[in-house]
């Protein structure tokens, strides 16, 4: 007896060299942009200099376009973003913020630049990059306890 196959077909895996050559032209406009400077992130908070400003406005404009355009193409994704609750506002969700935001302007180093700029040789991008996967590995060590309610 023959069975019939599903209609629904899996989504393919991306190419890895799709990705390798998205990571490094993002890398590459994060440099051009100076995102991996630490004198433009210090002077954008301390805002001398609203340069970044404009990056991160562009930035987040073109996130916006680009889940647009994949909310009309997939139902499947257009059901998780409308599944995405805004958290409430918490006493934690503050102090981590708050933490997050002072790691940034004391480092000099935005998360999503880090590994650029070890790509441009900043070797003072290592720690605040250990103190990212330090802050994951507490995370989930202890998500249990945090994310208690």
């Amino acid at each position: 007896m023959a069975t019939k196959k599903s209609t629904q077909s899996k989504a393919s895996p991306v190419p890895a060299w799709s990705l390798l050559l998205f990571g490094t032209l993002f890398g590459y406009f994060l440099s051009k942009s100076r995102a991996t400077d630490f004198d433009t992130i210090v002077n954008m908070f301390l805002f001398t200099d609203l340069q970044l400003y404009g990056v991160i406005a562009v930035a987040l404009a073109v996130i916006t376009l680009g889940l647009f355009l994949l909310r009309r193409q997939s139902r499947g994704f257009a059901k998780q973003v409308d599944a995405w609750d805004n958290p409430p506002l918490e006493r934690k969700r503050l102090i981590g913020a708050f933490v997050f935001g002072a790691g940034w302007a004391l480092a000099g180093i935005c998360p999503g630049t880090v590994f650029t700029q070890l790509g441009e040789g900043k070797w003072s991008a290592f720690f605040p990059l250990l103190g990212l996967f330090a802050g994951v590995f507490v995370f989930l060590r202890f998500k249990s306890k945090l994310l208690k309610k």
